[in-house]
Formats: C-alpha cells, structure tokens, sequence
C-alpha cells in the first residue's frame, strides 16, 4: 500500500472496524464476528458476506479469521470495487447518486420503482441529509457486503427496503428479469410451497376443525372446540385429524403458478406504458389473478372439503371421492359455492392491505426514522392483525362457501343458494352463526406463521437463494414478501 495522509487516514478508520468486530479481543475477525457486525447493519445476506468476507484470497488460515493485516488488505480490495460501483451507478458524474439515478439503474435490469421507493432507498443511506448518496455514504453502507456489480446492488436493494406496497394473499410475487433469468424465481417459489405444504400439515388437526365446526356447529348442539376434537377423534382415530390435508397440500404448486402466471399478464395489461402500478391497480390485478386461479383450481377445494369432512371408509381416497360426486352430483357439483368464494377476495384483499398499510406506516412514522425496513418482527405483528380484520369481515362468505361445498354431502341438509343459505343462517343462528369456527381459525395463524418461516429460511439455504425473506412460504397459497411487504396469512 501506499503511504500518504489518505492511506492513513483509511487504515485509522479499518482499525477502528476491526476493534468493533473484534468482539472477544483476540486479535482476529470470524466468521461468527462478522455475520454479527453485518446483521446490526441490516440489509444483505450476513451468512454468506461474512462467509466470502473471512476467506478473501491469500489468506493461509481463513477458518481462524482474519488478523488486522489481512482484514485491512481485504477492505481496501472492497474499497476499490465499490468505487468503481459508485462510479458506473453516478450516471452524470457528479460525485453524487440522487434520487433519478437510482431508478435508473432498477430501470436497467427491467425493474420499474417509484419516485416514493427511489426516495425510500435513498433516505436509508443518506446520513448528512442531503437527499444524495455521496462516496463515503455509499463505501460505509456496503463496505462490509460482497457486493461485486451493480446486479448485486439491485438485488441488494430491492431485497432489503420498502418497495412493495402491501402484499396480501391476492398478490404474488414480483420479480425481476434477472431473477427469472437466473432461475432464482422458481427456487423461491419451491422454498414458499415447501415451507407452505409443512405449515399447513401442522396446522391441519386445527384447519379440519375449522370446517367440522363451519358445517356441523349449531345453536342447538353448541359444539366448540374441545368437543369438535374429541368427536372427530372417537369418529376416526387421532389420524382422522389431518383428513383432506393431503388435498390441501396438493394444490398449492397449481393455484400459485396459475396466481402468478395471472398476476404478470393482468399487470402488464394494465400498467401500459407506466413504470409501475400503484397500490389500487396492484390490488386489481392480484384479484384478478385470486379469481383466475380460483377459478382454475376450485374443484380441488371442493374435493378438499368433502375429505375433510368424510367419515371413515367414505371413499378410498381422491380420485373415489372425484367420481362419486361426478356420479351423484353432475360436474356442477365441482363449483358449490364458487361464487361466496371468488366474492371473499375483495372484502378480505382490501381490508387487509389497508389495515396492514396503515400500521407499518404508522409504526415507520413514529419509530424508524433510520432505516425504512421495519423489521421482521414488526411486519409478521402487523401482517397478523391485518389478516385477522380481513378474516373478519370476509369470513361469513367463507363459511357460506363450505356450507355450499358440503351440503349435498350431508343427510337432510336444505340445498339452498348463496343468498337462500345467508337468509338460513341468520334466520336460525343470528349474525353469530356467520362466526361459527372463526376461533381455530385464528387459532393457526402463529403457529402457521411461525412454522413457515422456519422451513423457509432453510428451504433457502438448501437450493441456494441467497437474498433475504424475500419470498413469501405459502400459507394462504401466497408467499412471505419482501422485507417491505405483507406476510401472507392463514385464512
């Protein structure tokens, strides 16, 4: 290296680093040292940077870490890439990145933001207030992550702030074109269905009570939740619990790529020659693409409610089930209740993005002002509560619908329309009755959360997707978001 007042400064600056890092004050960096000092600054994938970060080339024992020399010369190999980053990202050279630049440069790789999302990104690395991203700005925010071209800055970016408007189980993912170049889509696509089919395994003995109370639950039997188990259990065994849930698993690979499929062509259809939607033309298209899925898929939740519902030696097994009621029933029989189920979407979509909107925002308001990614934690709090009011006011078409879907099924049940089985309901059972189930249903919204995360993350690290929470695990035939977007919840 050379000496000089620069070079001085800059090696003052990486011993102070270093000591920070430098956690238990033995004279070298880990990994485990350096994943920490990356998770505090957010963003990135801290395994794999410090991963990359701790084995740079000529290191004789990277296992050990780095000692002050090594970490040195490896800054100084970073400094000198992201100054060339810098450079090609500062289109008009000016020694600054503003706002256009930025949008450009997502622009380049076929992803349309924002002037807000653009303003956004900016704001979470501009410190001097400025509303522009100067060098030593840019050299602090990504000194640490292994970042190599302005791909992997995009992909940075779009991963690690606010650039979805509020997702909800209408809305599927968007990616970029290098994304679906690359392959990355699908491997996030299988890490969510994945994490999806296990969460709603270990939810099922939870999700068939919902539908055994949502049919059978009266004023005048008064079932509730320990007696709906203890029935189902003396009817079948405790395997009787996870009836239907293989159906249930089954159709999340064909709803979501049908969702998605959908979602990308209404999307262009509507946006034209616009750079982006806007969150009430993102809520039409993800309905638009709910109902056309739906639509596609709906006789697989038809057979989905009738084996849950079965009692034992019923059918022998999906295809039986099929064509018993293709038998008795006709091909109408597949489309009970279909419209409650395409009517659910709006009420449940609209109320969820608003309320989700409004808590993250409030919340970014009054408690970030740093940074404009709230946090894991805080957008699992708010996706939670905004699905249990979207729950909450779709949830007697949802109860409707499995009423429709099982009536023919049951002895003596009236075959009555959407609006004839509202009158019914009411008349018998008062608005309460709409709610019959509603309890187990919330019920297995943590846990499904909780679970598909989990499974997710090591979905992830097996097929090698190395962005961060990016995707969504399906737990309503939708994915977890981007950091910035809604979590998808259990409905």
């Amino acid at each position: 290296m050379r000496g000089g007042p620069g070079d001085a400064e800059r090696r003052q600056r990486w011993g102070r680093l270093f000591e920070e890092l430098d956690s238990n004050k033995d004279g070298r960096v880990d990994v485990r040292e350096l994943r920490q000092g990356l998770a505090r600054l957010g963003g990135g994938d801290p395994d794999r940077d410090a991963q990359q970060g701790i084995s740079p080339e000529g290191d004789a024992d990277p296992g050990g870490g780095l000692d002050l020399e090594e970490f040195s010369r490896y800054l100084q190999e970073r400094e000198q890439r992201l100054l060339l980053l810098f450079h090609s990202l500062d289109r008009n050279q000016d020694g600054h990145i503003d706002v256009s630049e930025i949008q450009q440069s997502f622009r380049a790789l076929g992803i349309s933001i924002s002037l807000e999302q653009a303003e956004k990104i900016l704001h979470s690395m501009d410190r001097d207030g400025t509303m522009t991203i100067d060098w030593q700005e840019w050299r602090d925010h990504f000194l640490l992550h292994s970042l190599e071209n302005v791909e992997d800055v995009v992909y940075f970016w779009k991963h690690s702030t606010v650039l979805d408007i509020g997702e909800c189980l209408t809305v599927p993912d968007e990616f970029s074109e290098q994304e679906k170049l690359t392959g990355m889509w699908w491997k996030q696509l299988v890490a969510g269905a994945v994490a999806g089919a296990v969460s709603r395994t270990g939810t099922a003995p939870l999700d068939r009570l919902k539908v055994f109370m949502q049919v059978h639950a009266s004023k005048t039997n008064k079932l509730n939740i320990l007696g709906g188990l203890k029935s189902m259990i003396q009817e079948g065994g405790m395997r009787s619990l996870w009836r239907g849930n293989g159906i249930n698993v089954l159709k999340i690979a064909p709803e979501s790529a049908i969702k998605f499929m959908a979602y990308e062509q209404i999307k262009r259809a509507i946006r034209g020659q616009q750079e982006t939607l806007h969150v009430q033309e993102r809520f039409v298209a993800g309905s638009l693409a709910g109902a056309t899925a739906q639509t596609i898929i709906y006789p697989m939740e038809v057979l989905k409610t009738r084996l849950t519902l079965r009692r034992t030696g019923q059918y022998k097994g999906l295809l039986d089930c099929a064509w018993q009621i293709l038998e008795r029933e006709g091909p109408r029989a597949f489309y009970r209740g279909y419209l409650p189920n395409v009517l659910g979407i709006i009420p449940y979509a609209g109320i969820d993005l608003a309320v989700y909107e409004t808590l993250k925002n409030r919340w970014l308001q009054q408690y970030s002002h740093d940074s404009a990614d709230p946090g894991i934690p805080v957008l699992l709090a708010c996706g939670t509560v905004s699905s249990t009011c979207g729950q909450i006011a779709s949830y007697p078409l949802a109860l409707v619908r499995t009423r429709m879907q099982a009536q023919a099924s049951i002895e003596g049940a009236p075959q009555l329309s959407m609006l004839g089985l509202l009158r019914h309901i009411l008349s018998q059972e008062g608005v309460w009755g709409l709610y019959r189930g509603i309890a187990p249903n919330f019920m297995k919204v943590i846990p499904a959360v909780s679970i598909s995360y989990v499974v997710y993350e090591n979905m992830k690290q097996a097929l090698g997707v190395t962005s961060s929470f990016e995707g969504r695990p399906a737990l309503h035939g939708s994915w977890f978001p981007p950091p910035s977007a809604k979590p998808a919840m259990v409905g």
